[in-house]
């Protein structure tokens, strides 16, 4: 009678224990679904808005006549977002890759720590302080006024940790074998990073610097601390002379009590959020086309 009161009592208790888990499991993911709703809704509540608002207010005069006041078209800002953004690449890709190449193959020293320890502070500081002291050393103390020079070093500061972290988080992958390799066929250090890691680290330099632009058209803090605003297109100089940028009319124009200042921000709020778009896909169009290390 034992045995036969044991036998009904497992599958009684293995089908309590299977109810357990599926109840578990059911619980989890109704807190995941709602979760994501969270996270999810106000993205697709913002991107929604964005686009039928910006579609509303294109047209071909956008695109061909600058800013008058709070109305008239977008070319200035458009092209100064161009300029600033290939100007802060110029200064910072270079100087970023380097580091991050110094960082992977000779930064196990002090130096080197002390370098990633600031890299680290670097990505931690608001924008906002950067472009204060942009405004105090570059616009104020060398006379720059508000310039395209001084909000073009002002981003590329902020690419920079970027930038070299990831450079160097590439390189390390790379297996030592192959550097070994190079070493023994006599070539040297220069050799060994222009020949052999730099190609096999190209797709992951790639990235960072599609991230960095990204920032850099994205930003709004310091450029109005360095970029100041101008209703024309840039003519050339890179100081004494303010720039538009999209962000501005973002920021500045949506606060004002006239429809067609509103047209203008959300028309330059989807041309960033086109950009950036345009940015990520055309990274993966770009990095799908080379061997992954």
């Amino acid at each position: 009678m034992a045995s036969a009161s044991a036998t009904l009592a497992l599958p009684q208790t293995k089908r309590r224990s299977i109810g357990k888990r599926r109840s578990s499991s059911l619980i989890g993911w109704v807190l995941c679904c709602i979760a994501f709703l969270l996270v999810a809704a106000p993205l697709i509540d913002i991107i929604v808005l964005v686009f039928v608002r910006g579609i509303s207010a294109m047209s071909p005069a956008l695109f061909t006549t600058t800013t008058q006041g709070v109305s008239g078209g977008l070319l200035n800002a458009i092209t100064g977002t161009l300029v600033l953004s290939a100007g802060s690449l110029i200064i910072g890709v270079p100087i970023g890759v380097g580091a991050g190449i110094y960082l992977s193959e000779f930064g196990n020293t002090r130096y080197g720590s002390m370098v990633r320890f600031l890299a680290d502070v670097l990505t931690g500081v608001p924008s906002i302080v950067l472009g204060y002291f942009s405004y105090v050393t570059m616009v104020i103390w060398l006379g720059w006024q508000f310039s395209v020079l001084a909000a073009s070093i002002t981003i590329a500061i902020m690419i920079l940790p970027y930038m070299a972290k990831m450079t160097e988080l590439v390189l390390r992958q790379i297996p030592i074998p192959m550097r070994e390799a190079a070493y023994a066929l006599g070539a040297n250090d220069r050799l060994v990073v222009q020949r052999v890691l730099l190609p096999v680290a190209l797709p992951g330099i790639l990235t960072a610097t599609l991230l960095s632009l990204a920032i850099s058209v994205g930003e709004t803090a310091p450029l109005i601390y360095t970029a100041g605003w101008s209703n024309y297109v840039w003519n050339g100089k890179f100081t004494h002379e303010p720039i538009g940028y999209l962000t501005y009319v973002i920021w500045s124009f949506i606060n004002q009590p006239f429809a067609s200042a509103h047209a203008l921000a959300f028309a330059a709020a989807f041309l960033v959020m086109l950009t950036v778009l345009a940015i990520n896909l055309g990274a993966r169009a770009i990095l799908s086309r080379y061997p992954r290390t």
